[in-house]
């Protein structure tokens, strides 16, 4: 299913992606987690299954954008997109969330290497959905895969779509030490404002 609800518990190799999963687990436990839905990684396949191999073969990262701006979100499931987000409301401003396949692992972190969006109404959705969907391979993304030896071919990105949350400030919070790994520490990184993307970016400092 393209489209899923945020609750709908991940299988074991989750198709809402690792930040998808983490969300959906959290919500199952009964956490505030803001309302919204996943666009599932099956999704991302199918939009690029038609140039696929452009994206493997592209020489240019910075031409792959071109690629995703160039095709069109299917009819079918363009429409199962604005379904599930009409039926968080009227108008509603959202987040479009990367959620990679490739994520958060055990010895890896691919915090900020993939783009989200904000505060995205309407219409909009679509084009911020393809857009995170060819985050996928802008080049700080592709230099951590191949840094780190995870195969371009294996990776898929799936899309979370949350409401908007209306914070005074917002960040991660890490509960073990990034840095050391020790998990007697708990580190928060946040910013004034309700945008977490600085802290997910590296561009603010804990303290």
């Amino acid at each position: 299913m393209p489209c899923s609800p945020s609750t709908t518990p991940p299988p074991t190799s989750p198709p809402p992606g690792g930040k998808g999963a983490s969300l959906a687990r959290l919500s199952r436990a009964g956490l505030p987690v803001p309302r919204g839905f996943h666009i599932t990684t099956d999704a991302y396949r199918a939009f690029v299954a038609g140039f696929r191999d452009e994206i493997l073969s592209a020489g240019d990262p910075d031409a792959i954008p071109a690629l995703f701006a160039a095709h069109d979100v299917p009819d079918e499931l363009a429409g199962q997109i604005l379904r599930a987000y009409a039926g968080l409301g009227d108008d509603v401003p959202v987040a479009v969330r990367s959620s990679a396949t490739a994520e958060d692992l055990p010895g890896m972190s691919f915090a900020g290497q993939q783009d989200s969006y904000l505060n995205v109404r309407g219409q909009d959705l679509l084009d911020a959905v393809r857009r995170c969907w060819a985050s996928l391979w802008n080049p700080r993304a592709i230099a951590y895969r191949d840094r780190h030896g995870v195969p371009h071919d294996d990776v898929a990105l799936a899309v979370v779509v949350q409401e908007l949350v209306d914070a005074d400030a917002a960040g991660v919070l890490f509960t073990a030490d990034p840095v050391t790994g020790d998990r007697e520490a708990t580190v928060i990184n946040a910013s004034w404002g309700g945008w977490a993307r600085p802290s997910s970016a590296g561009r603010s400092r804990p303290t």
